[in-house]
């Protein structure tokens, strides 16, 4: 009965969600119209009318949105749960994120009275129309970014991560000493070998993989283009569902663009480009504060990476519209975070009013323009570019830098690393231990980037395909160990944390799904 009564709810939600979208009310007129032709019959009407909405292809639509509906929202949970509760079920996750958001928070303020900028403001006419000429040519532009300085990095957030403590929990109850090891202290669950063969089955050594059999000397055309005759016939259903089950073994990469659009419903409609369009509009109109941390990121990082340079004006026009956009704030209905505020005054001088800034809620951290630069190779036109990335942040990324004890969430991502470490190679855990070199301080920046940045596109995109057609970032995880075990040898001579690093600084040449696969399948355990 209760798995019943969970159904209902989920049900609901996702009814009220879509009658209010832009979807529905296509579908409304579509329907309507179509009362009008002579073969709708009075007394089928109402399977005439579904008949016409399923041959028209708008069913398939409607199935698309209910099947994202069901990946963002949140769970099923007891009805008499506080609200706190349905982000983020444990006090002590749910007290420290509020900690942490108060510190960056803190910091963007200081920045802002420090430097004397304000954190809005209307630009002149004048400067309006500047911007408008150069939209399209962004990264000409070199403003004097040299004072402003990033709200965080990945190893301020890993410091706060490593301090988690449950009260409740005495970790001297732990079965064994390996428990101890690791810099994450609180007991989250975390999956073990037997249980990821299981949970990523269409990864094994027998099954075909993209990044693995297109590559093969003897014959690689066997798999792939049957494969991708395959994959041509998913993108031609429009089957949000079976594009993600397809993923599991990678995209093709002349199909890669459709596929995740379909998975993630980024249809592009007419509707989409003109809100990208609206959103260009308001940084045209309103300077921001973090206007400047987002160019002073791209500045540092993909302008200066040999695979992301060329999409600098990309990087910037994504990532401008994106901190105005107020859709993004949905997510936080689920996000253990909550969008940050700050005081301004109204316009007629009134006592101080509270908004969320920026307008998405999203205070952008050193690399964060990473989470759109791979995307840029599968999207050249923008508003599409934007829609993709949007939808793969309120699904995924958001999950990398807050704090919540989700399967997919970054301290999660950090205990599940550190258990597949100790469990796969005890003795090298122990050794980089003891040289003060733990392995999480190590892998930390490559998880809470998904690895973009540092591996080549061609592989980052093919790990980005599992995340999709898993739906979990917990592959992840999975990746970071299995870049310890290949480098394990060279790993088991090193003497500092330095010399750690130095084996470690270079993943471009690593392939993905080998290492994935021979470390989940082909290792004994």
């Amino acid at each position: 009965m209760e798995g019943g009564a969970d159904l209902s709810v989920t049900i609901a939600q996702i009814v009220k969600r879509l009658e209010g979208s832009h979807l529905h009310s296509q579908i409304e007129r579509q329907a309507k119209e179509c009362l009008q032709q002579p073969d709708i019959k009075l007394e089928s009407i109402k399977d005439d009318v579904r008949s016409f909405l399923k041959t028209s292809g708008w069913e398939r639509k409607l199935q698309n949105a209910v099947y994202r509906e069901l990946h963002v929202q949140l769970p099923p949970s007891h009805p008499a749960a506080p609200p706190e509760h349905l982000k983020e079920p444990l006090a002590y996750m749910r007290k420290a994120q509020a900690s942490w958001e108060k510190r960056v928070l803190k910091s963007l303020n200081s920045m802002s009275t420090e430097l004397k900028v304000p954190l809005a403001r209307m630009r002149p006419p004048a400067e309006q129309r500047e911007l408008a000429n150069k939209w399209n040519e962004m990264g000409t532009d070199e403003p004097d970014l040299s004072r402003f300085r990033p709200v965080y990095a990945p190893k301020d957030f890993l410091e706060v991560l490593t301090g988690l403590r449950n009260p409740n929990h005495d970790s001297s109850d732990e079965v064994g000493v390996r428990s101890h090891w690791g810099l994450i202290q609180v007991p989250l669950n975390a999956r073990d070998i037997p249980q990821l063969r299981r949970a990523y089955s269409e990864l094994n050594l027998t099954a075909g993989q993209l990044g693995i059999d297109d590559h093969a000397r003897v014959h690689p055309d066997l798999f792939e283009s049957e494969y991708v005759q395959v994959g041509k016939r998913v993108v031609a259903e429009q089957n949000s569902a079976a594009a993600q089950q397809y993923s599991r073994r990678g995209c093709p990469t002349e199909l890669r663009a459709d596929l995740w659009g379909l998975i993630l419903n980024a249809t592009n409609q007419p509707q989409d480009a003109t809100r990208y369009e609206q959103l260009m509009a308001g940084f045209i109109q309103h300077d921001l504060l973090v206007d400047n941390l987002i160019c002073k990121d791209v500045k540092l990082t993909a302008s200066n990476d040999d695979y992301y340079f060329v999409f600098e004006d990309f990087l910037y026009q994504v990532l401008l519209c994106f901190s105005r956009d107020t859709a993004v704030l949905d997510h936080f209905k689920y996000d253990s975070a909550s969008p940050p505020t700050s005081s301004i005054r109204g316009k007629g001088g009134g006592e101080a009013c509270a908004v969320v800034y920026p307008p998405n809620g999203v205070i952008p951290f050193h690399g964060f323009s990473m989470y759109v630069a791979p995307l840029c190779f599968l999207y050249n036109e923008p508003s599409k570019l934007y829609g993709v990335f949007r939808e793969m942040y309120v699904r995924y990324f958001y999950r990398l830098h807050s704090i919540s004890s989700f399967s997919s969430g970054i301290a999660s991502l950090c205990l599940q690393f550190e258990r597949l470490l100790q469990a796969h190679l005890p003795q090298l855990f122990y050794h980089l231990r003891q040289i003060g070199a733990q392995p999480l301080r190590i892998a930390f920046k490559w998880m809470v980037r998904a690895f973009s940045g540092y591996l080549s596109t061609d592989q980052l995109l093919l790990l980005w395909d599992r995340i999709l057609g898993y739906d979990s970032l917990e592959v992840v995880a999975v990746l970071a160990a299995a870049v310890f075990a290949f480098r394990a040898e060279n790993l088991m001579e090193v003497t500092s944390l330095a010399s750690a690093e130095a084996v470690l600084a270079d993943l471009s040449t690593l392939k993905v799904m080998p290492l994935i696969q021979v470390f989940l399948f082909a290792t004994a355990t």
